[in-house]
């Protein structure tokens, strides 16, 4: 067998152990799939990358043909971060995966039940001082000696009419 040959046997039995994998229900198996399917990617762009040739660095007396692309290796050093930034995703879903399994039926609401009771009792306080205040301000009014002038009704009658003429004249 020659080095191309077992590479692409290495990387079909890497894309087929992480697609079985891969349709486990755990997450943890998931991940471990997704491994596999990745490093699998990379052995394929590598093997279609050619011959290896020399450094892609063209300098005196290097015949440009026998330079190997620089491409291929731009993709895999690519494919391998994207693999590690959507590995620590899997990672942190996996986390919190766990911890809610541990949680149980509480979920997120581990020690919010004070919170909940400080909270019912501020809003209460607010309600009691503003029905407190309105309250006093109705006292304030009923104790008032004064009567409403009733010149003062006739102005805001006309100015509301004035208002509905002027009004009135723009849409024409």
């Amino acid at each position: 067998m020659t080095a191309s040959l077992t590479l692409v046997v290495l990387m079909a039995v890497l894309f087929g152990a992480g697609i079985s994998i891969m349709l486990e229900r755990s997450l943890t198996r998931v991940l471990i799939g997704f491994l596999l399917v990745g490093n699998a990617v990379n052995i394929l762009i590598y093997l279609m990358s050619g011959t290896p040739g020399l450094a892609p660095i063209l300098g005196e007396g290097v015949d440009p043909d026998e330079i190997s692309d620089p491409l291929p290796q731009a993709f895999v050093l690519t494919a391998i971060v994207i693999n590690l930034g959507i590995t620590a995703f899997m990672l942190a879903l996996i986390y919190r995966s766990w911890w809610l399994a541990q949680l149980g039926t509480k979920g997120d609401l581990v020690d919010d039940e004070e919170e909940d009771v400080q909270d019912a009792e501020e809003a209460a306080d607010l309600i009691r001082s503003s029905a407190a205040d309105d309250a006093a301000i109705q006292e304030i009014i009923d104790a008032s000696d004064e009567e409403p002038d009733e010149g003062f009704e006739e102005e805001l009658e006309l100015e509301a009419s004035a208002r509905d003429r002027s009004d009135g004249g723009d849409d024409r």
